[in-house]
């Protein structure tokens, strides 16, 4: 699923003046937005980030891709996402559904 964060997003000014860069916090509230919508069964429910890497930045008004994976049917839910800008990783990590065992 493709986004864009508007120029204008409340998190920029102070991230960083002058020089703007979306928060990881407004990336990872995109994958969780679009897992929500793909499984409501979680909507709401806690979910756990085990692992995230951010490894270059995205610029506002820059389309970048979600790409998510299912791994495995079975509970609890895990997905692996993959945010991408043209072919360029921007972060990797995965997503679980409930709480740690």
């Amino acid at each position: 699923m493709p986004f864009v964060i508007a120029a204008d997003h409340p998190s920029l000014p102070g991230h960083f003046p002058g020089r703007p860069v979306v928060p990881g916090v407004v990336i990872l509230d995109r994958v969780l937005e679009l897992i929500e919508s793909l499984h409501p069964e979680v909507a709401g429910a806690p979910l756990r980030l085990p692992q995230v890497k951010f490894l270059q930045p995205l610029l506002p008004e820059k389309t970048a891709l979600i790409e998510l994976e299912l791994l495995g049917e079975a509970a609890p839910l895990r997905w692996r996402f993959r945010i991408l800008r043209d072919d360029s990783l921007l972060a990797s990590g995965e997503v679980a559904a409930g709480s740690p065992s």
